[in-house]
């Protein structure tokens, strides 16, 4: 079963899916045929994968929030509205996995260093003009009303 694991993913998943619904509803598998180990590894990937859409979303929104309060001149709607979008699906992501609102002062950490690269990238700022830790808190940044501005 591990062989198919490597070849064909999908159809590895949809045997194991279907073992495990029939195991489920009393009926009696054959347990070898369940792959237990990659069954287990593709249940935690699809943990990290939560938590890496959430640190995209935010890299994404704090990028735009910088460029936002640190080239004013380049303000438009598309950065306001992608500065929107961001915020709802961050929030969405945090809706469908609460587990990860008491780690999101570490994903933020994490985006903002992403956000950084972004930033700089795309803005051609000299080096040293972005702060190097996030100058806003999660709360802050997740605020509707909140372009990043400075106080």
């Amino acid at each position: 079963m591990s062989d198919l694991y490597e070849e064909d993913i999908t159809l590895w998943s949809e045997r194991q899916s279907a073992l495990l619904r029939r195991r489920a509803a009393g009926e009696l598998v054959n347990d070898a045929e369940l792959d237990w180990i990659n069954v287990a590894e593709e249940i935690e990937s699809m943990g990290r994968s939560e938590r890496d859409q959430l640190t995209n979303r935010l890299a994404v929104l704090l990028a735009h929030l910088l460029k936002w309060r640190y080239q004013p001149g380049h303000r438009g709607n598309s950065w306001r509205l992608t500065i929107i979008e961001q915020r709802r699906r961050a929030g969405k992501l945090l809706a469908r996995n609460p587990s990860l609102r008491p780690r999101r002062d570490d994903i933020l950490a994490e985006a903002y260093a992403d956000a950084l690269l972004i930033a700089e990238r795309e803005t051609g700022l000299p080096d040293g003009t972005l702060p190097p830790v996030c100058p806003w808190s999660f709360e802050e940044a997740m605020r509707a009303e909140f372009l990043g501005e400075a106080p």
